[in-house]
């Protein structure tokens, strides 16, 4: 394909590194250096060689890569792909809480913006949130934005007290305990996978719950050759690649992140071609964010 060969040469010249979350395009990630979730990026983000970072991902993303990586260049193909759930709260709303609960710290999701990153105590993604809370002195919590992931983590840590910000994503939001009844009756030997993000009723009634990585793994490892999943439909693309001989199915149809299908490969040329958004933070927020950012990040 010619806007492929385009990427690749436009790549090499730059000495870019193009990275892609699981949630994209089946054809972003194949032309990806490196496709992974938010933690595996944010750690290739951070100790990266390569001059120029293109990040095929939603706004918040592409922020990380800046914070851990100031010195290098940071595109977004598309800078209007944004996240809904990170939207949903903001550093006015963080310090807001503090003022109410002045004993607790502060754990943001990596899923925020880099100036709630930059008033929190702590980062944590959902493959490494249990250990961030856990890894904390203080007996309160105050957790935003994600109040499902919230309530997900304060079950494996309940002598803590939690205070969850009533943030949600609405693409998780929209699979409900009905569309695992119907599943398990239409495939009643197919464990079903489901992110933490997703309502408590639904992380009740399946059979794993993990990261996106870690349903990709758990899904590789399991004996099962078939197995519904309850996340975004780009994993879908990972695990089929993974695992050929086995079968994978979406737990709902429309678990789609419009944002995250922004990024299209011609808008991945024109970023290199054009060397067009550019990633750009106030020097002030992005040290103190990257204080929370690298915190969680020496704990994982």
């Amino acid at each position: 394909m010619e806007l492929t060969k385009e990427i690749q040469k436009l790549k090499e010249e730059r000495n870019a590194l193009i990275l892609a979350h699981l949630y994209q395009w089946p054809e972003i990630q194949d032309i990806a250096d490196f496709v992974g979730d938010s933690l595996d990026l944010s750690r290739k983000a951070r100790d990266t060689e390569a001059d120029v970072i293109v990040f095929c991902g939603v706004w918040f993303m592409a922020e990380t890569a800046k914070i851990l990586n100031p010195r290098k260049t940071v595109l977004i193909p598309q800078p209007n792909a944004g996240c809904p759930m990170a939207d949903m709260v903001t550093a006015e709303d963080v310090l807001a809480l503090r003022e109410k609960y002045p004993e607790a710290a502060v754990v943001c999701y990596v899923n925020s913006s880099a100036a709630v990153k930059a008033v929190s105590d702590i980062c944590c993604t959902s493959s490494n949130a249990i250990q961030v809370v856990k890894s904390l002195q203080e007996n309160q919590v105050i957790f935003v934005p994600d109040r499902n992931l919230g309530h997900y983590i304060s079950r494996f840590v309940p002598e803590k007290q939690f205070i969850l910000y009533e943030g949600y994503c609405p693409t998780h939001e929209k699979i409900s305990l009905e569309d695992v009844h119907k599943v398990r009756a239409a495939r009643p030997n197919a464990p079903v996978l489901v992110h933490p993000e997703c309502r408590p009723e639904v992380v009740d009634a399946a059979d794993f719950v993990g990261s996106t990585r870690e349903i990709i793994d758990y899904a590789t490892a399991a004996k099962e050759q078939e197995m519904v999943i309850g996340t975004e439909i780009g994993v879908l693309h990972r695990l089929q690649t993974r695992n050929p001989e086995k079968r994978f199915y979406s737990l709902h149809a429309a678990i789609v992140c419009p944002n995250m299908k922004k990024n299209q490969l011609v808008s991945v040329r024109d970023a290199l071609l054009h060397m067009q958004h550019q990633m750009e933070l106030p020097n002030e927020i992005r040290d103190k964010a990257a204080v929370s950012l690298r915190r969680m990040m020496s704990l994982c």
